[in-house]
């Protein structure tokens, strides 16, 4: 076995990698053997040659449009309302739209050592980020009288935590045969100066996982493509663990996604400035894409439009829906999805087996990007939402500048709040509430279970 090992290494380079082997217990050695043979060597080399290759984005900014969308104002759109929502409610009574959830991330940022989708954010419940989300699947599963299965996807480092937490929970209700979870693939991280993978440990490689866009050929692998074949599934709604605003299944969403007949729709933010730091959903030569903000330049952001709002205005939250027959189109194309590079400080072992923690980016990680499939699309639309009541993303710790608990718990406050008050239910200022998915989807549902003239003085939890 290692004289095989041995070979393949050498061929490629990266012989050092069994630099410590003689020292090794068998089982480590069992495990560095596994994680060297899934490397794609020629890949991991082809990735390194062209790190310094930029993209030449210049020409796609300069003919960059608005993308066809669906405005909050609903002054242009080809579909109303209520059209959308009837076309939604007949996917879902008949058991066509899967959820996926990307939770390959863990809590790190936050100072929590668990899977993010364990951070605990309920305002009044503490519930977890998993638990708000399963609750909503379970809520809208019973609306409509069909199954919606999740498929979760995890990462290495958050998979047996996030299955030993949903086992230890009772799936938060999901019927078991409807929890489907997956894992990511990883990357191997090198050496910035030299293209040699590094160690994280004498028996382990440098790996981390190969981004959101890694769904893609993650769920062709584990079979979950075949799986939502199986039972009928047509579209899937996709997002990240992070926002617990998301409106899981929404029906508006996925009604307009179906009456454009579109293979991949996003949902945007409006802007709030030029240079926000948020991709931007753009249209090129009626395709799709989008364009980092670092690769925007600050004169195409500026731009504006006669009646003075910005030409560049969709801030791309993560928030999709897929046609299950475009992504077994796609995955079928190994281009579809190009790696990313990204320069990084990533901690490993030197040459004498001593750890190092570097001060300065050291090494380059590569990674995929699900918004690359837009411009794949041959039908794709933008739907806009308000981000007071979709976008409240957990990424930082107390005491930065956004995206806080204290934060998010404020903005899952307020959107109970707006929804109490709709339904003609007086809230004191200051009180903090907190809806369970369980006991209303929508304004509308809390509207039939309270009755006008309610108060609310004390923090209250809707369960």
């Amino acid at each position: 076995m290692i004289d095989d090992l041995h070979a393949l290494l050498v061929t490629h380079g990266q012989e050092h990698l069994l630099r410590f082997w003689n020292a090794l217990p068998p089982e480590e050695q069992t495990r560095l053997t596994a994680e060297i043979r899934a490397v794609d060597f020629g890949q991991v080399a082809d990735l390194y040659a062209r790190r310094g290759v930029v993209d030449d984005v210049h020409e796609l900014v300069e003919r960059a449009e608005s993308p066809p969308a669906v405005r909050l104002d609903r002054s242009k759109n080809p579909f109303s309302l209520d059209e959308a929502k009837t076309r939604a409610a007949e996917a879902l009574r008949a058991g066509r739209l899967g959820v996926v959830l990307v939770a390959g991330g863990q809590g790190t940022r936050l100072g929590f050592d668990y899977p993010k989708g364990m951070y605990p954010i309920g305002p009044v419940s503490n519930k977890t980020l998993f638990q708000i989300h399963v609750e909503k699947i379970v809520a809208a599963s019973r609306r409509y009288g069909a199954a919606i299965p999740l498929y979760l996807m995890t990462s290495p480092a958050t998979d047996e935590p996030t299955r030993n937490f949903f086992a230890e929970n009772d799936r938060f209700g999901l019927p078991e045969d409807d929890l489907i979870v997956f894992c990511q693939g990883t990357m191997p991280a090198v050496d910035a100066a030299s293209g040699k993978i590094l160690l994280a440990e004498p028996g382990r490689l440098a790996l981390s996982p190969d981004g959101h866009g890694g769904m893609l050929a993650a769920m062709a692998a584990g079979g979950v493509l075949a799986d939502a074949q199986r039972r009928g599934i047509e579209q899937l709604f996709y997002f990240q663990v992070d926002n617990p605003l998301v409106d899981v299944c929404g029906q508006e969403f996925v009604g307009y996604h179906l009456l454009a007949k579109s293979e991949m729709s996003s949902q945007a933010i409006a802007k709030r400035d030029p240079l926000e730091r948020v991709g931007n959903i753009v249209s090129v030569d009626d395709r799709l894409h989008v364009i980092e903000y670092i690769d925007l330049p600050d004169d195409i952001a500026r731009r504006r439009n006669p009646d003075g709002s910005l030409a560049i205005w969709a801030g791309s939250i993560a928030v999709h829906v897929f046609d299950v027959g475009f992504l077994l189109r796609v995955a079928d194309q190994a281009d579809a999805l190009p790696f990313h590079h990204a320069l990084k400080k990533v901690a490993h072992i030197d040459d004498a087996g001593r750890r190092v923690e570097p001060d300065r980016p050291n090494a380059v990680k590569f990674e995929r990007f699900i918004f690359d499939l837009l411009p794949s699309a041959r039908r794709a639309i933008v739907v806009e939402v308000d981000r007071a009541d979709a976008f409240a993303p957990l990424k930082n710790p107390s005491g930065d500048a956004a995206d806080t608990p204290e934060m998010v718990r404020s903005y899952m406050i307020a959107q109970h709040v707006r929804w109490l008050r709709r339904a003609g239910v007086e809230v004191a200022e200051g009180v903090a509430v907190e809806i369970s998915p369980l006991f209303a989807l929508d304004p509308e549902e809390v509207a039939q279970r309270l009755q006008p003239g309610t108060r609310v003085d004390e923090d209250t939890y809707f369960g």
